[in-house]
Order: structure tokens, then C-alpha cells, then sequence
């Protein structure tokens, strides 16, 4: 704190990230990183692109990397262009770009109570009113709930993720067409950070981008921080109409013209070319997941119905703070939130390698025989 803060600093209620301990032998399992690497093309990719051109700057519209996007999502069969691609420095900055250029409307801006808290935090920095949408007795995202009858709520955009954070629980294609349907006169964002865990590897199929062509209203976010293992190089990506485009092209060039440099735009389409690494990755994480999910319930925890890289679990009998410290106290961090207090007694556990997930269950066997004795 500082005599020089103005007064809108000081009101700032800043995003807390997810703890990235310095810890040795950890098993880290809190901020939903992959299990594995980067593709070795990427790495190869860095390395080309490492020498004396690092005296320039980096294009500063990444084409090369919009490209690579455009090409890999018209191979799908979606028919996007260059122009429909925006790129930042992580998707977070993205975002902060969307708010920005969109969401300072007259009307309030709709967004799950229980979700990214990032997207308060945005409301505060770019002081935009919101009004959060209660999840479900499930704790999903209800399509109804953003609707009156079949008509919009009054609203000055809509944005939630699928699958939705924490929660891990999926949204299907249907139920975000219908939104759009009855949704025409204000954005509506997907913020799609894990979706490549949702649907088949590499086929694309439940990314809300197949329906961009249709609705000039939707914008798609994306990052290569989870399912491509680039979270230390912070790369973002919008889809949408062109004009949505244009506008947040307008936002980054009165910010920064450069976001992505040339390592990350080399490395970013590396990625996006090397499909088989990518599907590795994914199929790795989702069998993974799987098994993991298995392993809970026969321990006692019931776990949320997840497309991501998490699961969302909860143990009928022992809180989550309690779990959490005890999991701590070996060496293993999971990410409890404690608030609000539906979600209280849940952990967020990031699906780790088969090595990390069995040492996880081993030290749950122990910790809750443990806390049975002491009950």
C-alpha cells in the first residue's frame, strides 16, 4: 500500500492464481498444468527461432499463428479464415481485451455465480455492472436461467466457460446454439479453456467454434496452456466474426501492439501442426481422468461430472479444507476454494501422470484411515 495509490487502486480486488509453490518432491495438482510436455517440434521450434533475430521485433500481427489456427479449424470443416483469429499473451489477456471492447453496456453483464472468478475481478478493473446467474441445483450452467420465456434476459453480454471452472461440467453444443437463438443483441462468450478435453481428441467436436460462421454475436476463447502444455509461454486465441476481430485488434493496438513474441508465435504453430502429440496428450489426460474418477468413488468422494483436467470432488464425510491440509502435510497440492460455501467441502484435483494420481490415492488411503481414528 502506497500514499501514491488513487483511490480506484485501492478499491481493486485483485485475481489470486493458483499457488505455484517451491517445494521439492512435489505433487503438484492445484492449477490444472499437463501432465506432459510440449511437443518435442515445439521445442524444436524455439530453438530455430533462438539467434540473431531476436534484435527484431515479432510480427505484430502473429499471422503465421493465425494461420495455423485458421488451417486447423477449416480441416475440422468450421471454414475459418486468418481474419476471424485474434492472438494474445495467455487467454487471460484476451479476455481483459473482450471486456473491455464489449462488456460496457447499459445493461448488466451475465455470468455464473460459481465460475472463473477473473471475470469479477475485469468487472472491477474496467468497472462494469454484472449480475451473476445462480448454477443449478447440480451445479450446471441452466440455458433457462439466461432466458425469460424465449427471450433474453436483459443483459450486456453473457460469458461463461465450457466446460466451466471450477466445476469441470460440460455444456452441450445444443444448449449454447439455443442460447444464441433467443440471444442476438449482446455478445456471448465461451471461454473454451478445456475444451480439448471434452468430446474426441482432435476432432474438434464440442467446440462451440462450429458455431461461429452462424452467429456474428459469439466470440471464442481458447489457450494453449492446458491441452498443448504451453502454460510458461502464454498464448491466447479469439474466433469470432470478423468485426468482433476488428474490435479487439483495436483494444490490443492502444495497448500492445506486440503481445506474442517470436518464440511463442514459433512455438504456438508447432503445436497447432503437430496433431499427434496433441492427441496423445489429451487421450493420456481423459483415460486418466478416468481412472482417477474410479479410484474417488470407491474411497467415498463424489465427483462431478468433468470434461476437463480436473476433477471436482467431494468426500461424504470429511471437509475439503481438512482433506486439502492433509494431502498438504505429504507433500501433494490440490486447490480447495472455501467459498462460496456450496462449493466449501470441494477440491479441484488436477489429473497428473499415472505416477502423481496413484501417489495421490495412496496418501488419501492413509489420510482418511487417519481422520477415521480420530473421529
Amino acid at each position: 500500500m502506497s500514499k501514491y495509490w488513487s483511490d480506484f487502486v485501492h478499491g481493486l480486488e485483485p485475481y489470486v492464481p493458483g499457488e505455484q509453490p517451491k517445494m521439492d518432491k512435489l505433487v503438484k495438482l492445484n492449477t490444472n498444468e499437463h501432465p506432459l510436455g510440449p511437443s518435442p517440434k515445439v521445442i524444436e521450434a524455439i530453438r530455430a527461432e533462438a539467434d540473431d533475430r531476436l534484435r527484431l521485433y515479432p510480427d505484430p500481427d502473429s499471422s503465421q499463428l493465425k494461420q495455423a489456427i485458421a488451417d486447423y479449424y477449416s480441416n475440422q470443416g468450421y471454414g475459418i479464415k486468418r481474419s476471424q483469429v485474434f492472438v494474445g499473451n495467455g487467454s487471460d489477456e484476451v479476455l481483459a481485451h473482450l471486456f473491455m471492447a464489449f462488456f460496457k453496456q447499459d445493461e448488466p453483464l451475465l455470468f455464473p455465480d460459481i465460475t472463473y472468478s477473473f471475470y469479477k475481478v475485469y468487472c472491477g478493473l474496467y468497472q462494469i455492472d454484472y449480475q451473476p446467474v445462480p448454477l443449478d441445483d447440480a451445479l450446471g450452467i441452466a440455458v433457462d436461467d439466461y432466458l425469460e420465456g424465449d427471450k433474453p434476459r436483459p443483459n450486456g453480454g453473457i460469458i461463461f466457460p465450457n466446460p466451466n471452472a471450477p466445476t469441470g461440467k460440460l455444456l452441450p453444443l445444443s444448449e449454447i446454439e439455443r442460447l444464441l437463438q433467443a440471444n442476438t443483441e449482446s455478445l456471448v462468450v465461451i471461454d473454451e479453456a478445456y475444451i480439448d478435453f471434452a468430446g474426441n481428441p482432435g476432432q474438434g467436436d464440442a467446440t462451440a467454434i462450429a458455431l461461429v460462421n452462424r452467429y456474428p454475436n459469439l466470440l471464442v476463447t481458447q489457450t494453449l496452456s492446458k491441452s498443448r502444455s504451453l502454460a510458461g509461454l502464454r498464448i491466447g486465441l479469439a474466433v469470432g466474426d470478423e468485426a468482433l476481430i476488428d474490435g479487439l485488434n483495436r483494444i490490443k493496438d492502444s495497448f500492445n501492439s506486440y503481445p506474442l513474441d517470436r518464440l511463442a508465435i514459433a512455438a504456438g504453430v508447432a503445436a497447432f501442426e503437430d496433431q499427434e502429440w496433441f492427441e496423445k496428450g489429451c487421450e493420456q489426460v481423459i483415460g486418466q481422468r478416468e481412472w482417477l474418477n474410479e479410484q474417488l468413488a470407491q474411497r467415498g468422494f463424489e465427483s462431478l461430472p468433468s470434461a476437463a483436467n480436473f476433477l471436482f470432488t467431494r468426500h461424504e464425510k470429511h471437509s475439503g479444507a481438512e482433506l486439502a491440509q492433509g494431502l498438504r502435510e505429504q507433500g501433494i497440492i490440490v486447490r480447495h476454494f472455501g467459498k462460496p460455501e456450496r462449493i466449501a467441502d470441494y477440491l479441484r484435483i488436477t489429473v497428473g501422470t499415472p505416477e502423481q494420481n496413484q501417489a495421490l490415492i495412496a496418501a488419501l488411503d492413509g489420510l482418511i484411515a487417519k481422520l477415521k481414528t480420530e473421529s
